[in-house]
Formats: structure tokens, sequence, C-alpha cells
């Protein structure tokens, strides 16, 4: 298989001018990595998602940065020619500029990052213009920052009236202005996402913020369906692997149950005329 050529930030920009969208997806892991850049995906997003995926907590909330430093670098040793962004996780940037600096450079350094994401708003525009002074290519996500759950009173879309949307676009056109090299807005109509990706030179990410933006991006486990429970309404579920596991394993615990696994064909050999010296009374 040819090596593909590096994706870089210089890419996306060539992609967003030629109107040529890009596909985002999430991983957590190396196997699910070389997959995902074998099949061409463009940008990889290490998200803080993994606390809810993969491991069980309401929230995005609990992951760390050690967690995420550990499941970036595996990641990127599966896709080394994706574009790689590493997930700030709460409160590794929002204390002050300079943790956010420190954080984010671990995941340059570390983990072999492209950019990192930091969740917020036009106040954190200072913050977004001191990593970018630190030569850190910075994503900022806007709309639905699941970080910010409990202060919006849960998972909602954001931007559904027009002085909402109107602050949504000033907020984009800020951190843009701040350094930000790209944008993610996650939850929002198609209109203020459509004014947004025309109004700034940066790449636009949508999540659930309709097909105008650049590029798109969903969790690998949504649409593979490995997720319990509802799936947001924006997402399409290409697969059932889920229901797929969840026969295999049924009949491995019934092969088991049953003797029918392992069979001879399953087992290991010894030496041609060694198991005849097993016949018989075994000393002691």
């Amino acid at each position: 298989m040819p090596v593909r050529e590096k994706v870089t930030l210089t890419t996306l920009r060539s992609r967003k001018r030629a109107h040529k969208k890009f596909s985002v997806l999430t991983c957590y892991d190396y196997p699910c990595a070389v997959i995902e850049e074998q099949a061409g995906v463009d940008v990889i997003l290490v998200g803080d998602s993994v606390a809810q995926v993969l491991l069980g907590h309401h929230s995005t909330l609990p992951a760390t940065m050690d967690l995420m430093i550990t499941l970036t670098t595996a990641v990127r040793r599966g896709a080394p020619n994706v574009f790689l962004i590493g997930d700030m996780p709460y409160l590794s940037y929002q204390v002050n500029p300079d943790d956010a600096i420190r954080n984010a450079g671990r995941f340059m350094a570390e983990a072999g990052c492209d950019a990192v994401k930091v969740e917020g708003d036009g106040r954190m525009a200072g913050t977004v213009a001191a990593m970018a002074r630190a030569t850190i290519p910075v994503v900022a996500h806007l709309g639905l920052r699941p970080q910010a759950v409990h202060q919006a009173g849960g998972y909602r879309a954001q931007g559904r009236d027009a002085a909402s949307a109107r602050q949504l676009i000033e907020d984009a056109r800020e951190l843009e202005a701040a350094g930000a090299c790209m944008l993610l807005l996650e939850a929002v109509p198609p209109e203020p996402a459509k004014i947004v990706a025309e109004s700034v030179s940066v790449p636009v990410i949508g999540c659930g913020a309709g097909p105008y933006c650049d590029g798109h991006v969903v969790v690998l486990h949504d649409m593979l369906g490995l997720s319990s429970g509802p799936l947001p309404k924006f997402v399409k579920r290409y697969a059932d692997l889920r229901g797929v596991i969840s026969t295999a394993v049924a009949q491995y615990v019934a092969d088991i149950e049953s003797g029918a696994y392992p069979g001879p064909g399953h087992c290991y050999q010894m030496e041609p005329g060694e198991a005849a010296s097993l016949e018989g009374p075994v000393g002691r």
C-alpha cells in the first residue's frame, strides 16, 4: 500500500479554498487509528469523549492529561499521516494561559499532535492568543461545549435564536483573530454555521452543524453502532458492530459450554513421538 502524503494545516486550508470537504473522526487507540489511516480519514480527533465512550462516565470531565497523552501517542503511532488533534481536558487550559501552554506543549512534544482543541467562546481569545504566540496551533470549539454542560444545564443545541446565533458568529471571528487555526462548531443550526464557515478564512469543522462546514466529525463508536443509548440526531450509523460483536461473544460462550471449542485445530502439537513417553504412570 502506498504511503499517504501527510495531511497538514496547509492541506486543510487548501481544501477550504477549493471548497473540498475533509473527513474527521474520533479515535482513542492504535488498532482503530491504523484502520482510519488506511481508510483515508483526513483528521483524527483524540477526544476527551473517551471518558464517556470507553470509560463509562456520564460526562467528559473525568478525562485527565496523562490519559489523553497516552491515548494520543498510541493514535499517532497508528496514523502517522493524518492531521492529529489532541483534545485539551477539563481545567488543563481554563485556569491560566501558562497552564494552557504547558499542557498543550505535552500534546505537541510527547504525542506528536498537529494541533490541540480547546472549548470556549470569545472570552477564551486571550488564552488562544497566548497559545498561538507560543507556536501552538489551536482549534477553538464553539457551540455546545461538553466541558461546560453543567453550566449550560445539559446537552442543548446552541445558536437556535437570532441573538445567540449572532453571538456565536462574533465569537468565531474573535477567536480567528486571536490566532485559532481552525474552528469546531457543535450542535449548531446550519444557518449560523454557514455564515461562520463563509466569513472566516480558517477551516471550520462541523459536529452536528449542517452541511456547510469545511469538514465534519462524529464519534467513531457512534457511527459504527458501538455506543449504548440514543445517538445524537445528526449521527448516521454506518454499521452495527455492537450486534456483530454480541453475536460473536454469545457463540463463543456457547462453544465453550458445549465443548466445541477449543477443538483439535486449536491446539499446539508435541514433537513427533514425544507424546508416547507420557503414557503410563507419571513419576513423582
